[in-house]
């Protein structure tokens, strides 16, 4: 099975795609990786959904990624006797440790961290945003705060501290066993929630110990502010604009999306774009023009994955959602203008031997006649280098470690295909051009160009380029030996 694009669709599972028939239709549909959101549903109920992910690939001989999104610190109020208060501009309330039931003029907030960085002036978004409050006085135990924003205050409802550094961990207790339980089952990557810091990263990392590789979701201001050291620290970034769009001013989101999706292709890590891509899709088989139009622009941008969250989760159109997102990356990957911004922001930067033998083999293909370029790759970093160049004929990811081949399935335009070890580069070469033919990239008479690292299976060692028939009898007549 072959993809006719090269951005990536992350797929997230749930109640409305939990069966076999659904998970396939949605891989057949388009996605590429699908995510386990671990703040619903029990590790038994993610375990069985991993379980027909792994089936499934086993069905369509494709590797196919799993990414477990970790809950991470969840902030909210108490509970109300009544339930639920009106709040209007200029109301005063009080936050309190003290777990009596609330009323309209105080409520439990049962976090003392929160207390111990508040400062007068900054504010508090309770319910995503839709009230804000403003800190007047405050102690290591209480806040009395002013209505700034009225609404509904009710149970349990979240609160955004968007002004300070908190001091919390990204991983709470719950997060610490998830994560354990997710890396025990075998998934790919580890979306890490409430990234504040590099620290954060190097945690998750740490307890990760190599078994799955960290996605840093960058949702708070002080994650966008720390983001080149947390870029340095992470395997991939998600842009998180839901929390985004609550903690920081909605009309500065897209500049730090286009901002962070080029660090990131410039620094060879994939980027995903999430959060309320096709949200009408939840209830509406059509989206609206407008998310159309943001899928897009994420395209446009260079995303490397671009993710539906509730439209499959719960949606009544998980299907439809898919082949729709689907259907736009095709037809902006097709427009002129796509390659024209793509080949604009292409980064300049050429530090190493492996990046001048990524960007010798993208100029050769794109000035001759090549099918594809075929990376021979141990780590998967040789096929994330020449993603980053954005070329313009397919890159095909070859690899006899199929860990490498499912976490491939989150970077731009890899078509990843499993082969056995080798020792010598012609037998690489044989493979590549075997797999071009195979996956219909090229035919006999076509050329493809493959790149390898020497000595073989060593990270890190992208030193080789050779263009190659597709014909292996002519490799073979061309070098007996």
């Amino acid at each position: 099975m072959r993809r006719l694009r090269n951005v990536k669709i992350v797929a997230t599972l749930g109640p409305a795609s939990s069966d076999y028939e659904t998970i396939r239709a949605l891989f057949e549909a388009g996605a590429d990786v699908f995510r386990l959101n671990i703040s619903h549903g029990t590790h038994a109920e993610q375990k069985e959904r991993y379980d027909i992910i792994r089936q499934i690939e086993v069905d369509t001989g494709r590797p196919i990624a799993v990414l477990a999104d970790l809950q991470g610190p969840k902030l909210r109020v108490g509970v109300f006797a009544a339930g639920e208060h009106d709040l209007a501009e200029g109301d005063k309330i009080r936050f309190d440790l003290d777990p009596a039931e609330g009323d309209a003029t105080r409520v439990q907030l049962p976090h003392p961290e929160i207390f111990a960085a508040l400062k007068p002036g900054a504010s508090l978004l309770i319910n995503d945003g839709k009230i804000r409050v403003v800190v007047e006085d405050c102690g290591a135990d209480f806040a009395h705060c002013v209505v700034t924003i009225g609404g509904t205050i009710s149970n349990r409802k979240g609160v955004n501290v968007p002004d300070v550094l908190l001091p919390l961990a990204a991983l709470s207790d719950k997060d610490r066993a998830d994560l354990e339980f997710a890396c025990s089952i075998g998934v790919d990557w580890l979306a890490l929630s409430f990234v504040q810091r590099p620290e954060d990263v190097l945690e998750a990392k740490e307890l990760a110990a190599g078994r799955a590789s960290i996605v840093s979701k960058i949702e708070k201001p002080q994650a966008v502010e720390s983001f080149d050291e947390i870029l340095a620290v992470s395997n991939a970034i998600m842009v998180a604009r839901g929390d985004l769009g609550v903690e920081l001013p909605v009309h500065s989101v897209p500049p730090i999306q286009k901002r962070l999706i080029r660090k990131c292709r410039a620094a060879g890590k994939p980027v995903i774009v999430a959060t309320q891509m096709l949200e009408s899709m939840i209830e509406s088989p059509m989206p609206t023009r407008a998310e159309v139009s943001d899928v897009a622009t994420a395209i446009y941008e260079g995303a490397d994955a671009i993710m539906l969250s509730a439209e499959l989760a719960a949606g009544r159109y998980p299907i439809e959602a898919v082949s729709t997102m689907n259907s736009v990356a095709m037809s902006v990957e097709s427009d002129p203008t796509y390659r024209q911004v793509i080949e604009a922001s292409r980064p300049a930067t050429r530090k190493t031997v492996a990046d001048g033998i990524v960007a010798a083999a993208r100029e050769i293909a794109e000035t001759t006649e090549i099918a594809a370029i075929c990376c021979y790759t141990q780590s998967g970093k040789t096929a994330s280098l020449v993603a980053r160049e954005r070329p313009r004929v397919p890159i095909i990811a070859l690899s006899p470690v199929v860990g490498t081949l499912r976490k491939l399935c989150l970077t731009w335009g890899a078509h990843n295909v499993h082969c056995e070890e080798v020792e010598r580069f012609k037998a690489a070469v044989v493979n590549a051009a075997r797999a071009a033919r195979a996956y219909g990239f090229g035919d006999e008479t076509d050329q493809i160009v493959v790149t390898a690292g020497v000595p073989f299976n060593v990270q890190g060692t992208t030193n080789i380029l050779r263009v190659a028939p597709c014909d292996e009898r002519l490799i073979f007549s061309a070098d007996p030996e």
